[in-house]
C-alpha cells in the first residue's frame, strides 16, 4: 500500500485508552466495586448504551441536554445514554410489575457527555451506580445502608483516609423557606460553595448583591459555620430555633440516618455532617453524600449521590422513591494515576509461562497447561518458536511471576522445573505440587 495513503493512528480527545499495565489495575479496582456491591445482595444491570431520545430526554435540559451525543439512524431518533439513572428509570417502569421490591440494583458500565475537552475531562467514561428503589415508600435505613458500602468500597480499594460528608436536602430547603429565600436558594448555595476560596466578608457582598437581607445572611452564615462532632452540630442545629416543619424532618432524618450509619459500623471518624453539601437541587430531596479523600481533597467528591423522591415520574404514574450512589471510575482512576497513588506493577495477569524447550515438548506443555488452567491457574503457553533466552525475556518483561519449562528430562520424568522469576529460585515439582505452590485448589 502506497505510504502516503496510510491513516495516522489516534485516539479521540476526551476517549481513555489505557496499555495492558494500567487496564489491569483499572479492571482490579472496577471489580473490588462490583464485589462489594455484590456483598450487599444488588443485582446486577445492563441497559443499552443507545436509547430513543425522547425517553433519554425526558427530564435533560440546560447543559447536560447540550452534552448528549443525539443522531438519526433512518427514521430513529437515537441519543447515547448519559448517565445510569435514566435508564434505570427507564427499566424500573417498564418492568415494574416483573420486579421485586425494594428493587437494588448495581450497574458498571459507560456513559457518554460532550463535555468541553479540557484535562481530566473525558467524553466516554465509566460509572459505577447502586439504586435502591422502593414501591410508593423506602425505610430512611436504606439511606445509612449506603454510607457502609461507601466505607467498605474505599477501605478495600486503600486510596489512603476518606471521609463519608453527609448532609439531607430537607434541612437547607427548610432554611430558605423560612427566611423566604426560595426562589434565590440556588444562587446562594453557589456563593456558599465558595467560601473556602473567598472568605465569609466577600460572602456577604455577593449576597446583598442579590438582595438577601443582613439578617438572613447572619442566619445562613451561623448555619454554615456549624462544626464539632456529629452530636454537637445537631445542638446548635435546634439552637438556631428555625421553626419550619421540612427544617425540623430534615434534622429527624439525619439524625436517624446517623443512628444507623453506627449501626452498620462505619466508625465516625470516617464520615461527618456537612450542611454545605447541596447535590441536585432540582433532583435530591432527602439525604445526600459527597466522599473526599482526605490527602487529595482537590480531586473533588469520588462518590456522590442521595435520596430522591419519585426515580420514574416521567414514565409511570407509580411513586417509585429512591436512594443511590455512583463512582466516576473513569475520572478517578485517571486523577489517582496523575498523583501517583495507583501502582500498575502487573504488565500480565498470567501466574505462569510454561515453555517448552523444543516443539517436540509441545504436547506435554499442552498437557501441562490444560491441567494448571483446569485447577484455576492463570497459565500462558510460549508458542513462538524462539531461543530460550528470548522466551525468558518475554516472561521477564510482563512481570510473570513463574516459568515452567519442559524438556525431554521432563517430559519422561514428569518433575518439571519450575523457576520463581522474582527471586530466581529453581525447584522440580509434579504437576500437582505446581498447583499447590501456586496457592490455588488441587
Amino acid at each position: 500500500m502506497d505510504k502516503s495513503k496510510k491513516i495516522e493512528p489516534r485516539t479521540l480527545p476526551g476517549f481513555m485508552e489505557l496499555l495492558p499495565e494500567s487496564q489491569i489495575k483499572f479492571n482490579e479496582i472496577k471489580n473490588t466495586i462490583k464485589n462489594v456491591y455484590e456483598r450487599y445482595g444488588f443485582l446486577p444491570l445492563d441497559t443499552p448504551i443507545i436509547e430513543d431520545s425522547k425517553i433519554l430526554l425526558a427530564k435533560a435540559g440546560g447543559e447536560t441536554e447540550k452534552q448528549i451525543y443525539r443522531f438519526n439512524k433512518g427514521e430513529n431518533d437515537l441519543c447515547l445514554r448519559f448517565d445510569l439513572t435514566v435508564p434505570l428509570a427507564k427499566y424500573v417502569s417498564q418492568y415494574q410489575n416483573e420486579l421485586t421490591f425494594p428493587f437494588r440494583r448495581y450497574q458498571i458500565g459507560k456513559v457518554y457527555r460532550g463535555e468541553k475537552q479540557q484535562r481530566g475531562r473525558f467524553r466516554e467514561f465509566y460509572q459505577c451506580d447502586i439504586d435502591i428503589i422502593g414501591d410508593e415508600t423506602l425505610s430512611i435505613i436504606n439511606d445509612a445502608e449506603l454510607p457502609s458500602i461507601i466505607y467498605n468500597v474505599f477501605k478495600e480499594l486503600n486510596f489512603g483516609k476518606f471521609t463519608i460528608c453527609i448532609n439531607n436536602r430537607k434541612i437547607l430547603n427548610g432554611l430558605f423557606q423560612s427566611l423566604k429565600l426560595q426562589e434565590s436558594a440556588t444562587d446562594i448555595l453557589r456563593i456558599i460553595d465558595k467560601i473556602d476560596k473567598i472568605g465569609k466578608s466577600e460572602i456577604v457582598n455577593e449576597m446583598k448583591k442579590i438582595e438577601v437581607d443582613e439578617e438572613s445572611i447572619d442566619t445562613i452564615l451561623k448555619f454554615i459555620s456549624i462544626d464539632g462532632t456529629v452530636q454537637e452540630k445537631f445542638m446548635k442545629l435546634q439552637e438556631l430555633n428555625i421553626e419550619n416543619d421540612l427544617f425540623i424532618e430534615g434534622i429527624t432524618e439525619l439524625q436517624e440516618v446517623v443512628k444507623y450509619i453506627k449501626m452498620f459500623g462505619v466508625p465516625e471518624e470516617y464520615f461527618c455532617i456537612d450542611l454545605k453539601i447541596a447535590r441536585g437541587l432540582d433532583y435530591y430531596t432527602g439525604t445526600v453524600y459527597e466522599t473526599f479523600l482526605d490527602e487529595y481533597k482537590n480531586l473533588g467528591s469520588v462518590c456522590s449521590g442521595g435520596r430522591y423522591d419519585n426515580l420514574a415520574e416521567y414514565y409511570t404514574d407509580k411513586k417509585l422513591p429512591g436512594v443511590g450512589i455512583s463512582i466516576g471510575l473513569t475520572r478517578l482512576f485517571y486523577q489517582l494515576n496523575e498523583i501517583n497513588l495507583i501502582n500498575s506493577n502487573k504488565s500480565s495477569i498470567s501466574n505462569i509461562l510454561i515453555i517448552p524447550m523444543e516443539e517436540k515438548y509441545m504436547e506435554e506443555s499442552i498437557n501441562v497447561a490444560t491441567y494448571l488452567r483446569n485447577n484455576d491457574v492463570s497459565t500462558e503457553l510460549y508458542i513462538n518458536d524462539k531461543k530460550i533466552k528470548q522466551k525468558m525475556k518475554y516472561a521477564d518483561k510482563l512481570k510473570i511471576p513463574y516459568v515452567l519449562i519442559i524438556g525431554e528430562d521432563e517430559v519422561e520424568s514428569k518433575l518439571y522445573t519450575l523457576k520463581n522469576m522474582i527471586t530466581g529460585e529453581q525447584e522440580t515439582l509434579k504437576v500437582e505440587e505446581v498447583v499447590k505452590k501456586l496457592n490455588v485448589k488441587d
